[in-house]
């Protein structure tokens, strides 16, 4: 096999140059030791109130996957930076570590791990540039698109962002995320049929522009897929096309063809749902629903619908699939541990707290969220706690839960959260306490080091 014929989404070397440079000097000074590393968000990006974890079982695949084939051996081999032996050991190197991780769909907050990694040191290193990107790019989307569902309840919401996502892994998985935050679908096609998400699609202008006639254009889409008739109806000009459209309906509907919508992709959103939706209703067409798109984001969509729009679904896409507004999480995946001693980073703005950990979530009478718990591993604390077994000895625990599983999990969660955090304006920072365990840990590890 050739390098250029792997698949970058499982390749050992999607990585940076410093993991395998820090992994020769581990392997030559016989650094093989256990090591605890966890991934956590250090702050909230602006107007973000809680984060959502996605993207574990990605995750776990890549883990599960993780070897070097004898090409990316070849290609490292020859490239001139590392040893023969330490060539021989990346032939033999596979993750055989434990992880403890936040279940999919969990709200978190900053400094709360939402996996940790235990496993020996060049293994968990090696892991650690393809585990940002997965944990932050899907739980980045997914606190993105969440904020949508908040903005529409009861309304359709699809992903329509894949052309304009940074790449095509990004696309398929930016569909998931949304997914998993509470959208009802995607127009990804492979996201369909890769996670079972349902579908949705309409028509493109150029359809429309490909006919003489605007009119002609819906027929003959309407009878080519009457099981799903949605026309694209803001091409020329958005009043006159919704009383072509009328028309037709009327007429289809003896032949038992029904127009379920209509979408509009151009101009005031707001004062065109409100003209065609009178257009419709004055020719008795109350159940036929209008979509929007046209780079509308939670922002858009809240304000449309407290204008009282009549509005049914949105189609968002730019905006969610590159999280516009925080289009990265500041996250990490830091060493906390290595060879049975607790470790702590101490650089400014970017400390770190030492020990494996665990996250106790405490609720009120009402059930909602009333403060977490950062605390030791070991150090049981009331509350619910967090964080769980997903691999051991390098092999998936259990079977994945289903998306759908996953979606209410998130649902239940979002429940549970107060009115001011379910805002989508910044909101009085949500409780998370350390635990005089924690702090006292930092303290016997600062002295050591010291």
């Amino acid at each position: 096999m050739n390098i250029t014929d792997i698949d970058p989404a499982s390749s050992a070397l999607l990585t940076d140059l410093y993991q395998l440079t820090m992994l020769q000097a581990y392997f030559d000074r016989g650094m093989h030791d256990i090591a605890v590393f966890e991934f956590f968000a250090r702050k909230l990006p602006r107007n973000r109130n809680f984060l959502v974890a996605a993207g574990l079982e990605q995750a776990i695949d890549y883990l599960e996957g993780l070897r070097f084939t004898e090409a990316e051996l070849d290609w490292v081999a020859r490239h001139g930076a590392f040893k023969p032996d330490f060539v021989d050991y990346l032939a033999g190197l596979k993750f055989s570590g434990d992880v403890h991780a936040m279940p999919e769909g969990t709200v978190f907050f900053p400094d709360e791990p939402i996996l940790r990694v235990v496993a020996p040191l060049p293994e968990a290193q090696l892991a650690e540039s393809r585990l940002i990107n997965l944990l932050n790019f899907q739980s980045m989307i997914a606190s993105k698109a969440v904020r949508c569902v908040l903005a529409a309840p009861g309304k359709l919401l699809v992903d329509f962002g894949m052309r304009r996502a940074h790449g095509a892994e990004a696309g398929l998985l930016a569909a998931r995320a949304s997914y998993i935050a509470g959208f009802d679908g995607t127009a990804t096609v492979l996201a369909g049929a890769r996670f079972d998400i349902p579908l949705f699609g309409t028509m493109a202008h150029s359809f429309i522009q490909a006919h003489d006639d605007e009119a002609q254009a819906f027929e003959h889409f309407a009878r080519s897929l009457p099981q799903n008739v949605v026309l694209l109806i803001d091409t020329y000009d958005t009043e006159a096309a919704a009383e072509k459209v009328a028309v037709l309906a009327r007429r289809l509907l003896h032949e038992g063809i029904v127009v379920h919508g209509v979408r509009i992709d151009s101009g005031d959103l707001g004062e065109h749902a409100r003209k065609v939706r009178k257009i419709l209703d004055d020719n008795d067409l109350r159940k036929v629903t209008i979509f929007a798109s046209s780079s509308v984001d939670e922002r858009k969509i809240q304000a449309l619908l407290q204008d009282a729009c009549p509005l049914d679904g949105f189609g968002v896409g730019t905006h969610m699939d590159t999280s516009s507004d925080a289009p990265y999480l500041d996250c990490a995946y830091k060493l906390q541990e290595y060879a049975g001693r607790a470790r702590r980073k101490r650089s400014e703005g970017k400390a770190t707290w030492p020990g494996r950990k665990q996250v106790y979530r405490q609720l009120d009478a009402q059930g909602r969220m009333r403060g977490d718990i950062l605390t030791l591993e070991q150090d049981v604390q009331e509350g619910v706690p967090l964080l769980g077994p997903v691999m051991r000895g390098g092999r998936r625990v259990g079977t994945a839960p289903s998306l759908a599983s996953v979606r209410a999990r998130l649902r239940q969660e979002m429940g549970q959260l107060g009115d001011a955090l379910r805002s989508l304006d910044q909101a009085p920072a949500y409780p998370v306490t350390v635990s005089p365990a924690l702090r006292g840990l930092a303290e016997e590890v600062d002295q050591k080091m010291a």
